[in-house]
């Protein structure tokens, strides 16, 4: 797929078929996480595949403590994405110029797997609210570590939807602000 359809093409989407997922998709979908570009080629991130459906509805009850990501029980992978430490030069980096690098890093390679995912025919959905803590032990996350995103991985079971964006004059400007 061109990427242009591509980028029309992914959403989040909140509906999947109670199909497995090929490990081979699944893999590319990690190859293109890992290609993502990374501040200092720190590449501060790991990605935990659960696809266990013991694991997978402890993970959805996790991902729905809240009333939110109730869809996260169809899918059949969930993936924690774990915040992996920066190398020296990225975290001077971040400390100088007070960015957090690692974020917009982990944000690179999630979109990078969303991407990829959407090009094999697969829908996802990136939440960022569910139980961390409970996310954490059940995947084996030592306590130092952070999870800042899930994704939930699976064949969509609905169809495309209409992309509502602010027009392009909206988000952009030329020459300042």
């Amino acid at each position: 797929m061109d990427f242009e359809n591509l980028v029309q093409v992914r959403q989040s989407d909140r509906k999947y078929k109670a199909q497995p997922v090929e490990k081979e998709k699944i893999l590319k979908c990690l190859e293109a996480a890992r290609l993502a570009p990374s501040a200092c080629n720190s590449q501060p991130w790991k990605f935990v595949v659960a696809e266990d459906k013991s694991l997978l509805a402890a993970l959805s009850d996790a991902a729905c403590g809240t009333g939110m990501n109730k869809f996260a029980y169809q899918a059949p992978v969930i993936v924690a994405v774990v915040l992996e430490k920066m190398n020296v030069t990225a975290k001077i980096g971040s400390m100088l110029k007070h960015k957090d690098y690692s974020m917009m890093d982990v944000g690179m390679a999630v979109e990078h797997f969303c991407l990829q995912a959407a090009d094999l025919g697969l829908g996802t959905c990136i939440m960022g609210w569910f139980n961390e803590k409970k996310v954490a032990s059940l995947l084996g996350v030592p306590k130092t570590k952070r999870i800042p995103l899930l994704i939930s991985l699976g064949y969509p079971d609905a169809p495309a939807r209409q992309k509502i964006r602010k027009s392009l004059d909206e988000i952009y400007s030329l020459d300042k602000y």
